[in-house]
C-alpha cells in the first residue's frame, strides 16, 4: 500500500490552475494504486508559520533545554516532516508566483529544512535523509518557462526540486500546464497537461 502526501500550496480555490492539476495527478496515482492513502496538506488552509526568530532558537536548542514553547514548535516541526518520511509518494502543487514559489510553500520548506530530520552532515557533508521516494512537481504558470526565452526566469521548478534533492529525494517528475494566459494557447493547456499525466 502506498502513503501519498499531496501539498497544495495555490491561496486560489476553484479556479485554480494547480489545484486542478494536482486533482488529476492524484486520481492517476490513484488508478495505479487503488489501495494508495492520501494525506492532504493545504498550506492555504492551514498555513505554516513565517519563520521567525523563535522557530529559529527552537531548531538549534537541544531537546532537553525546551521551554515549553519551544516543546511546541518543535513538534509542530516534526510533525510536518513526519507527513514527509512516511510518504511514499510526494505530490506538490508549485504555481508560478512571481518567478518562484508561493510564499507558503517557502514557510513549508523552512519548517522542514532540519540537520538531523530531513538531511544530515557527515565527513563528507551534508546527506539527504529522506531517500526511495518518488516526487511529483505539479507546476502551472500563466507564461511558458520550460523553454524559450523566459526559462532563465524560472526559479520555481528547479528550487522544488533542489530542496528535495538535499532531503534525499532525487527521482523526480515534473507535468506542467503552461502558457494559460497565452491567447492559441490558454484554450487547450490544461486538458494538453492533464492528458499527458503518466506516472511511473
Amino acid at each position: 500500500m502506498k502513503n501519498i502526501l499531496h501539498i497544495i500550496t495555490s491561496p486560489r480555490m476553484e479556479v485554480s490552475a494547480s489545484r486542478k492539476l494536482g486533482k488529476a495527478v492524484i486520481e492517476k496515482i490513484q488508478e495505479k494504486y487503488p489501495h494508495a492513502v492520501v494525506t492532504e496538506r493545504d498550506l492555504t488552509k492551514k498555513p505554516v508559520p513565517i519563520l521567525e526568530e523563535a522557530h529559529i532558537n527552537t531548531f538549534f536548542t537541544p531537546t532537553e533545554n525546551y521551554s515549553p514553547e519551544q516543546t511546541e514548535i518543535n513538534e509542530y516541526s516534526t510533525g510536518l516532516i513526519s507527513e514527509l518520511k512516511q510518504a511514499d509518494i510526494i505530490v506538490v502543487d508549485s504555481p508560478m508566483y512571481n518567478f518562484s514559489v508561493p510564499a507558503s510553500l517557502r514557510a513549508y520548506f523552512d519548517f522542514t529544512s532540519r540537520a538531523g530530520y530531513t538531511f544530515k552532515y557527515d565527513e563528507n557533508g551534508p546527506k539527504g535523509l529522506l531517500n526511495n521516494k518518488k516526487l511529483y512537481i505539479v507546476f502551472t504558470s500563466g507564461n511558458i518557462y520550460s523553454e524559450g526565452p523566459y526559462q532563465v526566469y524560472d526559479s520555481n521548478v528547479p528550487y522544488v526540486k533542489n530542496i528535495f534533492g538535499f532531503y534525499g529525494v532525487t527521482d523526480v517528475s515534473v507535468f506542467r500546464a503552461e502558457g494559460l494566459s497565452i491567447p492559441g494557447i490558454q484554450e487547450t493547456a490544461m486538458e494538453k497537461a492533464i492528458e499527458g499525466i503518466t506516472i511511473d
